[in-house]
């Protein structure tokens, strides 16, 4: 991956963005890609849209630029904070972990209380919910703690990116900024090729929380069709149960998914994209939904042609993510290609 285009990710990276609060994550963004798009907008709740001006059709590269994470519920007399999730927090995974509340102030440090092994019943095995846990700032008392933070104030992990063997990263919420570098790197690619189709590059808000930016956008954009890009299962890490496995690998490309949300006629074009470039892919069985904005794009306006394009995660919704470099490269490329040849395909079944 070039430097310039590393340098982005890692920005995108190290700013939070937890649903419902990623302004700053979506600004980053709007500096990105007003480089080289003729025009950007965004809308009251912070949905980001970058135009490559042309012809028809009109084709939509989509990512979700939010993030999972906390809130502060609440504050006890002892100035211990309690939590709330935003979106699909995994209880198992928090409790031990160094986070930052994000205030008016500026962030504040703390970490997810977790008693001592030393203290605790040997034979207790259970996780307590994320209501039951909370975060210490190192507040003696509530007045002390409420001078730091508020009630409704999000919270995340502490970000650490780690480069690990193979061209690989771990990092929390590769979920989804990896999209929206895809979306964001795919229209600069396109607009390089000379694409002859207007193309839109858009970073989604709070699709942990519902897909909620992208019934906002879908109804207002309409595109002639929009792939989601979004992080996969990669099922060949241990721990998989049997029936939950799909043959998704990390680095062996990007995944095209089919079945439900996923219109047979985008699904084939991209096919046949990947096949020109020699560009490997790996195929996804959506039988019922993607679990993406794919799923609210397609049943916008009248029905917008649409298909989720994964990128391969290992340990989802945790704070170490995995990732290969090769496969979020592959899919910006895979994204520049059917914008650049989406004039020469058609987004309609035939009956």
């Amino acid at each position: 991956m070039e430097e310039p285009r590393r340098a982005f990710l890692a920005d995108l990276l190290d700013t939070a963005t937890p649903s419902g609060f990623e302004t700053a994550g979506q600004r980053r963004w709007v500096e990105y890609v007003e480089e080289f798009a003729d025009e950007v907008r965004t809308d009251d709740y912070g949905n980001a849209v970058a135009v490559l001006e042309g012809g028809e059709p009109s084709v939509a590269l989509a990512g979700h630029g939010d993030e999972i994470g906390f809130m502060v519920r609440d504050i006890e007399d002892s100035g211990a904070i309690r939590m709330t999730a935003i979106g699909g927090s995994d209880r198992t995974v928090s409790k031990g972990q160094h986070v930052r509340i994000h205030t008016g102030d500026g962030p504040v440090p703390g970490v997810v209380g977790q008693t001592a092994i030393h203290l605790r019943d040997r034979e207790d095995h259970s996780v307590d919910d994320i209501t039951e846990q909370h975060v210490d700032v190192g507040a003696d008392d509530a007045e002390e703690a409420m001078e730091l933070v508020e009630r409704g104030d999000p919270i995340t992990f502490e970000q650490t990116v780690t480069e690990l063997e193979n061209g690989r990263i771990a990092a929390r919420g590769l979920d989804n900024r990896i999209g929206t570098w895809a979306a964001a790197e795919g229209l600069r690619r396109a607009a390089d090729a000379g694409a002859e189709a207007t193309v839109y590059a858009v970073s989604t808000v709070q699709e942990e929380v519902g897909l909620q930016g992208a019934r906002m956008v879908g109804f207002d954009l309409a595109p002639d069709a929009v792939i989601a890009t979004d992080v996969t299962h990669a099922t060949d890490a241990p721990g998989t149960p049997a029936d939950q496995e799909t043959g998704i690998e990390l680095g062996a490309g990007p995944v095209v998914a089919r079945g439900s949300a996923n219109h047979p006629r985008v699904v084939e074009a991209v096919r046949e994209v990947a096949a020109d470039a020699d560009i490997d892919i790996q195929l996804q069985a959506a039988g019922s939904r993607t679990g993406t904005d794919a799923d609210a794009f397609y049943t916008s306006r009248g029905g917008i042609p649409s298909l989720n394009l994964g990128v391969p995660n290992r340990y989802m919704h945790t704070p170490v993510e995995v990732l290969d470099l090769d496969d979020l490269d592959a899919a910006a490329d895979l994204l520049a290609g059917f914008a650049a040849g989406a004039h020469e395909f058609e987004f309609a079944v035939e009956v």
